[in-house]
C-alpha cells in the first residue's frame, strides 16, 4: 500500500549524487568489437591488453659510440682495436672480446660480450684503434632487453579511454587491432513547438519561434563521449506525434534514448505522459540541481531514456553531468566521470540554496600551476553566449556557505 502525500506538499528534489547513481546503476559495457589500431582513438578498451613481443628485444644501444667491455676501460686512456660495426637492422655478428670495440649507432644491437656503451665524443680514432678520452662507467648508455615491457606482460587494462599514447604503446606490442567497447547507439530528439531549424529559410520570421542549438551540442558532446547518434529530428508539441517518435527510438534499434524539451509539468510539457504511455518507466524527475532541475531517466526492455531540459543551456549542463558519465558507463570505461578538477575562487561568491549549482564559469592559470575560477557574471541559463564564453563549470554544493577568493572549489573543465 502506498504511503499518501500530505495535501498541498511537495514531492523533495532528488540529490544530484542519487540521480548519478540512479542513471549509472547496473550498467556495464554494451559489448565487444575489434578495430583497427589506427582507428582506436577515443575507444575503450574492453580487455587486458597484453605484450605480444618483448621490448627492446635485446640489449640496445643509447647513444651513438662504441660498444666494449666495461672492464677493458676501468682506466683512462683505453686503447681498443675496432672489429666491426653494429647498425639499427643490422648487428654486429660476432663477439667482442677483451681490448676489443665494434663501432655501434642509437637503437643497434649491444654485441655479445660487450656490456657497456662509449659515447663517440668520448673517444678519438686512429684506423682501426680507438682511445677513450672520458671515465664512462660500466653498463652505460645500454637499453637492457625487456626495460619497457615483457611479452605477455599487460601493458594497458580494460575501462582504459585510448588515447595516441595508448596506441603508440599498443602498437609496439604487436597489436594491429584492439578489442573496445562498442559504442553506445544513441537516438536524439527534440520537442517544441516555436522550433525550427536553422539556415533552413522554413521560419516565417515570428518572435515566437526559436532556432533549434540543442540537438547539435548534445550530438557533439555524445559523439566526443563515444556514441553513434542518430538524430529522429524535431517533434511538435502533441502527444501522439512524440509516442510515435518514442516507439520508434524504443524499438531496439538503439542503446540510449535522449529528448530534449518537455520535461517539466506544464500543459505542453508532454514528454513524461508520452514515455509513460510507451511503457518507459521513470526512476528519476525533478533534480535538485541548477540549471536543469526538470530531468528524467527511466528505461524500457534494456533500452534506457534520458529526458533532458529544453532550455539549451540547462540541456547542455545537465548532459555532462548525466549524459556523458552514462555514455562513458556503457562502454565500461574505468572512470566514467563526471571528472573534476580541484581549483580556488577569484572572487568571493554569495550562499547556496537547496540546488547543487553548476555555474559557468572562467579559469586562470597562475604562474604556480594553480587554477582560479571565476563565474561569469550572467548565469541565465537561457543565455548561450555566456556558455560558449565559459571554459568550466564551478560547482556550488548545496547549502555551501559564502565564500571567499582563494578558497578551494571544484570544477569540471570543459573538455572541448
Amino acid at each position: 500500500m502506498g504511503v499518501e502525500k500530505p495535501a498541498g506538499k511537495k514531492a523533495p528534489l532528488m540529490s544530484v549524487e542519487e540521480a548519478i547513481g540512479l542513471v549509472t546503476a547496473g550498467v556495464s559495457a554494451l559489448g565487444v568489437e575489434q578495430v583497427a589500431v589506427a582507428l582506436a582513438d577515443g575507444r575503450v578498451l574492453a580487455q587486458d591488453l597484453p605484450a605480444r613481443r618483448t621490448q627492446p628485444p635485446a640489449d640496445m644501444s643509447a647513444m651513438d659510440g662504441y660498444a666494449v667491455r666495461g672492464a677493458d676501460i676501468a682506466q683512462t686512456p683505453a686503447r681498443l682495436d675496432v672489429i666491426g660495426e653494429s647498425a639499427a637492422g643490422r648487428p654486429f655478428a660476432g663477439a667482442v672480446g677483451p681490448g676489443q670495440a665494434v663501432r655501434i649507432f642509437t637503437g643497434a644491437v649491444v654485441p655479445e660480450g660487450a656490456d657497456t656503451v662509449v659515447i663517440q665524443e668520448n673517444t678519438s680514432r686512429d684506423g682501426d684503434i680507438i682511445t677513450t678520452t672520458a671515465p664512462t662507467a660500466a653498463l652505460r648508455n645500454v637499453r637492457k632487453k625487456g626495460c619497457d615491457f615483457t611479452a605477455g606482460t599487460p601493458g594497458l587494462f580494460a575501462g582504459r579511454r585510448l588515447t595516441g599514447r595508448d596506441i603508440m604503446l599498443a602498437a609496439a606490442m604487436d597489436h594491429a587491432t584492439l578489442p573496445v567497447a562498442r559504442r553506445p547507439r544513441v537516438a536524439l530528439l527534440q520537442t517544441g513547438d516555436e522550433l525550427v531549424l536553422p539556415g533552413t529559410g522554413t521560419g516565417t520570421g515570428k518572435d515566437s519561434e526559436i532556432v533549434v542549438s540543442n540537438a547539435f551540442g548534445l550530438a557533439a558532446l555524445a559523439r566526443r563521449a563515444g556514441a553513434e547518434v542518430t538524430d529522429l529530428g524535431l517533434v511538435r508539441d502533441d502527444l501522439s506525434a512524440i509516442r510515435a517518435v518514442v516507439e520508434q527510438a524504443l524499438s531496439g534499434a538503439f542503446d540510449l534514448v535522449v529528448s530534449s524539451g518537455g520535461a517539466s509539468v506544464g500543459d505542453h510539457d508532454l514528454m513524461a505522459p508520452a514515455l509513460r504511455a510507451e511503457g518507459v518507466e521513470l526512476f528519476v524527475h525533478k533534480i535538485a540541481l541548477r540549471p536543469g532541475k526538470p530531468l528524467m531517466f527511466g528505461s524500457k526492455s534494456g533500452v534506457r531514456v534520458l529526458g533532458l531540459p529544453g532550455n539549451p543551456v540547462s540541456s547542455h549542463v545537465c548532459a555532462m553531468v548525466f549524459l556523458v558519465p552514462l555514455l562513458r558507463a556503457l562502454q565500461g570505461d574505468a572512470a566514467p566521470g563526471p571528472a573534476t578538477a580541484p581549483a580556488r575562487l577569484a572572487v568571493d561568491v554569495p550562499a547556496n540554496d537547496v540546488r547543487r549549482d553548476f555555474m559557468r564559469a572562467r579559469m586562470d592559470r597562475h604562474a604556480d600551476g594553480s587554477v582560479h575560477v571565476t563565474p561569469c557574471a550572467s548565469q541565465d541559463s537561457a543565455m548561450l553566449s555566456v556558455l560558449a564564453a565559459a571554459d568550466c563549470l564551478l560547482i556550488r554544493p548545496p547549502f555551501a556557505p559564502a565564500a571567499q577568493a582563494g578558497d578551494p572549489c571544484d570544477i569540471i573543465p570543459f573538455d572541448d
